[in-house]
């Protein structure tokens, strides 16, 4: 164990952040990393508890009171074969995960839970410092070929490990970069792309090839998937909701994952004819999520006159819900860096019209504030409150509704069953097609980072068992300690 009452000693200290009137002026990530006796501290509060429902609660499994125990003992080498011994990519996960795990510490209870996140992105970085991260090509290779579709966090995780088994992986992307949403969905002020591309160099020097530009069924034959001896899809989850409103195809009315990645692409060099900017306009921002924050950060680094954000649903309490106890994931409000940045919030809020002027240009939306019927055994009703409809000037609307759930042009052409929730259908990751299997967002809809890696890994193991009758890949939370 750790240092005993550790967690009475010291209290919970996070990163803190460059100041918002400097952030804003540029899309480089913004926190300032602890020390590393601080961050010592941090693995010092962990309790080693006999039941670690942080380890639990984690979709990777992560041995998490194990590398903090490390960490408290500075033994930051240990701690980071613990931490690759079941994730991936912590350098993702430590910046981006919502940290399930710390919502179920057990020092949540009665008192601030284990920062754990962080500690995971400083074990990760460390190790990249010290060069503690190496390549980690298999001795042996099995003959079997494998191709990999989609290089989201999911497809990433899938070729690592099938690459580690022994099989030649190679990983098809239809965008000209790798990394799917991780590099065009998540702002750079979240996620530099250099993180990615360093990490993409450590799989390229494993022996795994990455190729780009490449549609699957699209621009590159679905034929030519017969030259593999399985397939893994991980395409994601990217068709985009709308809403059935008037007006909806006024123009500046704008799907979020567009004005996200554009910006992203614009950031790194490319060519945007005609992109999507917020500067000097009045935005409202429809939906509350992580994606709606992420369009009100880049909308206040474009420039933008003003930044709303609208949300159907109540307003979250500030505190835990009692409908959601320790340890589940609580229903609790959620204010991002971006929200910090400037924005007008607002909860029980239904978008009824898009104004265009005559050119069809919008200028404004009319709303209506609106409240939930909760009936025993029926789904909730949504109620217009009559008399508090409202005009709201409006030049950008940003449409951040998540996603319905997979693009059908590769079941189509595969003949891959869909389940009534429209994800392709597998049973242990496996379709209907034996060769085919399917992770990540694809299979199992819209999900968390942390997900889609564990995902990956679990599919590698189910697609290594197939082409050689058994695996040696670890399972879920209980990983080989990797050499470093």
């Amino acid at each position: 164990m750790g240092k005993i009452g550790g967690f009475k000693e010291y209290s919970r200290t996070d990163e803190s952040n460059v100041a918002v009137p400097e952030r804003v002026t540029n899309y480089n990530e913004f926190t300032i990393p602890l020390t590393k006796d601080k961050i010592k501290e941090q693995g010092s509060r962990c309790m080693d508890c006999g039941i670690p429902f942080c380890h639990s609660s984690c979709p990777l499994g992560n041995l998490i009171p194990d590398f903090n125990d490390m960490v408290h003992q500075e033994e930051w080498e240990s701690a980071l074969k613990i931490l690759q011994s079941t994730n991936n990519f912590p350098e993702f996960t430590g910046r981006l995960c919502p940290a399930p795990c710390e919502k179920s510490c057990v020092l949540g209870i009665i008192s601030e839970p284990v920062a754990i996140e962080n500690i995971e992105k400083n074990i990760i970085e460390r190790g990249f410092a010290e060069g503690w991260i190496k390549p980690q090509p298999p001795g042996v290779r099995t003959g079997k070929t494998v191709a990999v579709i989609g290089s989201g966090p999911a497809g990433l995780a899938a070729a690592q490990q099938l690459n580690r088994a022994g099989h030649t992986v190679t990983v098809f992307e239809r965008d000209n970069a790798i990394g799917g949403l991780l590099r065009y969905g998540i702002p750079n002020f979240k996620l530099e792309k250099g993180i990615i591309d360093r990490r993409i160099k450590v799989l390229e020097a494993e022996g795994i090839t990455f190729k780009t530009n490449v549609n699957v069924g699209i621009n590159y034959e679905i034929s030519e998937l017969n030259n593999f001896d399985s397939v893994v899809l991980c395409g994601g989850a990217t068709e985009r909701r709308s809403l059935p409103t008037k007006g909806i195809e006024s123009k500046g009315v704008v799907q979020a994952m567009d004005f996200l990645t554009q910006q992203t692409k614009a950031l790194y060099g490319e060519s945007i004819p005609n992109q999507i900017k917020a500067t000097n306009k009045n935005v409202i921002v429809i939906g509350g999520g992580d994606t709606g924050s992420d369009c009100v950060g880049t909308s206040n680094r474009h420039g933008a006159k003003s930044v709303t954000n609208f949300e159907i649903l109540p307003k979250p309490p500030v505190s835990r819900s009692e409908s959601t106890p320790w340890p589940f994931w609580p229903l609790q409000l959620k204010t991002s860096s971006s929200h910090e940045e400037g924005c007008d919030r607002n909860w029980l809020i239904n978008t009824k019209e898009f104004i265009a002027n005559e050119a069809g240009e919008l200028v404004g939306l009319k709303t209506v504030e609106v409240a939930w019927k909760m009936t025993p055994g029926q789904r909730p009703e949504l109620i217009e409150k009559e008399g508090s409809e409202k005009i709201w000037p409006c030049d950008l609307a940003l449409l951040a509704l998540g996603f319905t759930g997979p693009e059908k042009t590769l079941s189509e052409q595969l003949g891959i069953k869909i389940d009534s929730r429209n994800n392709y259908q597998a049973t242990n990751y496996q379709t209907n097609i034996p060769h085919i299997f399917t992770a990540g967002d694809m299979r199992r809809g819209q999900s968390l980072i942390v997900w889609a890696i564990s995902e990956g890994r679990e599919a590698a193991r189910e697609v290594d068992k197939y082409l050689m009758g058994y695996t040696n890949l670890p399972t879920k939370g209980n990983g080989d300690l990797p050499s470093l």
